[in-house]
């Protein structure tokens, strides 16, 4: 695998912390990635440009992860034919209940795929199955985490 195959933006450096476990989740099963502090309101044409030049570095997927108004997964839709995974983070008084909903209601022709408010480890692993579609080695490594989590799963005693 060469270069990004997945980018991952934030809207905000802060946000970084909360991106944490798709930074873990990634590295674990290998994928390369990078990411980048962008913002949909503050740097437009950056983002645009940003995800136009992306899958010349050999980006397949990006995800995106931003809170309040949450708009960088759509910005980031908008400039691609690629998959885009949306990750609302947990801010203001909402409590990402706003970026969640900004994450999801997208017009039709411009999808964003959504998981739940500061859902970093799912965003990586619906990008690892995306990925997975056409390299067999992410395929079985995702077949045997399944395995393993149901291993550990049976072998828990009964509660009561």
């Amino acid at each position: 695998m060469n270069g990004p195959l997945v980018a991952i933006l934030m809207g905000s450096e802060s946000d970084a912390p909360k991106l944490e476990p798709a930074f873990e989740t990634l590295r674990e099963y290998g994928v390369p990635f990078e990411a980048r502090a962008l913002s949909a309101h503050r740097s437009p044409e950056m983002v645009a440009e940003y995800v136009k030049s992306a899958p010349a570095r050999g980006t397949k997927v990006f995800v995106c992860a931003a809170g309040l108004a949450a708009h960088l997964a759509g910005a980031v839709a908008a400039n691609t034919h690629l998959p885009v995974i949306g990750i609302p983070i947990r801010a203001g008084g909402l409590e990402g209940l706003d970026a969640l909903l900004s994450t999801v209601q997208m017009p039709p022709g411009v999808p964003v795929a959504a998981v739940a408010i500061d859902g970093a480890k799912n965003a990586a692993l619906l990008a690892i199955q995306m990925l997975a579609l056409s390299d067999e080695r992410l395929a079985e490594l995702l077949r045997d985490k399944k395995r393993a989590m149901a291993e550990a799963m049976a072998a828990k005693p009964p509660i009561a």
